[in-house]
């Protein structure tokens, strides 16, 4: 937790802010998800692809850590340092709203687990009661977090290790009950289920990985608040390493449990519903409470998160220096403001959405996909360059090849995503450029050059087109 009056964080504390913000509400979706998209095998493919791209995009975070300890608040410090003002304040404004979008996704969540034992009050979690609900927890986390940032990470520590038992508990549970006849006929595919080509069913999981995979940079976010440098690095491998191990084990395990078509067809969060499966109804309830602790833990961790990326890119003039402001607890106030008026917005306007679960969710992966492929670029950069390598050359070759294959991935996520996501990512961009136009002009600097109008005018064209589509149905959310 944070140290004394300097608001220091311990290599334990950053360690739980990668973890908690990585298990949140996804982890207890994964076993529907994946159930509804391929079997084991496709299952393990979509790991090895996933788990190797995101350990990569970890090991570029931690070398940028460590090559580069000048640059604070690496998600978009980083795009800025290799691609530009603009790039940067992208990465900014994409990774902030991607974080507020997630936010949205944890009280739909929230809402659709007390549905599960109050259907006719909460619904899918998008119903008027769920969105009140919402908005009294946002405002009640709002005015914690502006006691301050120490109270709040404590807060975070304890909730990450509170949450993490009753998945151990599903996991264990589910060892107990594995059937191996079950599990060699889910292999390929349940013989219940859609034809579905290989490639096909991979490509369905992607988004899903991607989400799960957020907050792996959560110790680069916070690195200003570091005791050490090289603990931002050692937190990101220790966070990724774990949280890998218990996503790959929930994903897998119910296969030998329930048939593909079951687990495909159970209500969210599926984790609760695959273990009701197993044991009963006590083990909805158990892990819906986990639900509940874990999505208000990782929601904590995230809107710390958002605030602090409004809160640098103001404090490095990428974004208007209203959101640099802090109040006597050291949080940064507006940002927190600003960001807390977002997430509520986005709530209320889930309430005329088809499928606000998955909508928001896969919405949340897509947004985080930009910040992601200009660090691993930023590290392919850096590599090529030799700065920061005086010391060590002999790493410049490793850390390439790690950059390379994290940026390949983060493009095939893009491509998986499909071309919906990213124009609706495009339609959230172009009226954030206002943001990037403010702070220039504050600034008195000019506001384009001629690469970053041409980015910017690529960003209008692909937004008014999606505008279009939502306009005309095209694109329904």
């Amino acid at each position: 937790m944070a140290s004394g009056a300097t608001q220091k964080l311990s290599l334990s504390a950053l360690t739980a802010m990668v973890v908690g913000s990585m298990v949140g509400a996804g982890i207890f979706n994964l076993p529907g998800r994946f159930g509804a998209a391929t079997g084991p095998f496709g299952a393990i493919i979509a790991w090895a692809i996933a788990g190797t791209g995101m350990y990569m995009l970890a090991r570029v975070f931690q070398f940028l850590a460590e090559k580069r300890p000048d640059i604070d608040s690496g998600v978009f410090a980083y795009a800025k340092a290799g691609f530009g003002n603009y790039m940067g304040f992208l990465s900014a404004f994409g990774y902030w709203l991607g974080s507020c979008l997630g936010n949205v996704f944890y009280w739909v969540l929230i809402g659709s687990t007390l549905g599960r034992f109050f259907p006719d009050i909460f619904g899918d979690g998008s119903s008027a009661t769920a969105i009140i609900v919402s908005l009294i927890g946002i405002w009640a986390f709002h005015f914690m977090i502006l006691r301050g940032v120490e109270q709040a990470t404590f807060i975070n520590t304890v909730v990450t290790i509170a949450k993490i038992v009753p998945i151990l508990a599903f996991v264990l549970l589910l060892i107990f009950a594995f059937n191996f006849g079950q599990f060699g006929e889910n292999f390929f595919g349940g013989a219940d289920m859609p034809a579905k080509t290989l490639i096909a069913q991979v490509r369905d999981t992607m988004l899903i990985t991607v989400f799960v995979f957020l907050g792996i940079e959560g110790a680069s976010v916070y690195s200003r608040f570091a005791k050490q440098r090289s603990d931002v690095g050692t937190a990101t491998i220790l966070g990724f390493v774990g949280v890998t191990g218990l996503m790959v084990a929930v994903t897998l395990l119910p296969y030998g449990a329930l048939p593909q078509s079951g687990i495909a067809a159970v209500q969210q969060p599926s984790m609760a519903s695959v273990l009701e499966a197993v044991v009963g109804h006590w083990g909805a309830v158990f892990i819906s409470i986990g639900v509940l602790v874990s999505v208000l833990g990782a929601y904590l961790a995230w809107s710390l998160i958002c605030a602090e990326v409004l809160f640098a890119a103001a404090k490095s003039e990428d974004m208007p220096k209203l959101f640099a402001a802090q109040n006597g607890n050291r949080v940064p106030a507006n940002a927190l403001w600003l960001t807390n008026i977002v997430v509520s917005l986005f709530v209320i306007s889930t309430y005329w959405s088809r499928d606000a679960f998955n909508f928001m969710l896969d919405m949340t992966s897509v947004t985080a996909l930009l910040p992601y492929l200009l660090v691993a670029g930023y590290g392919i950069l850096l590599a090529r360059s030799g700065m920061g390598y005086e010391k060590t050359p002999g790493e410049r070759g490793r850390d390439q090849v790690f950059a390379w294959i994290a940026a390949i991935y983060t493009i095939f996520m893009f491509m998986a995503a499909g071309l919906k996501y990213v124009l609706l990512v495009a339609v959230l961009f172009v009226p954030g450029t206002i943001l990037y136009v403010w702070a220039r002009r504050e600034q008195k600097l000019q506001l384009f050059t001629s690469v970053e109008l041409i980015v910017f005018a690529v960003t209008l064209l692909a937004g008014l087109v999606g505008a279009y589509g939502l306009l005309t149905g095209i694109i329904t959310p």
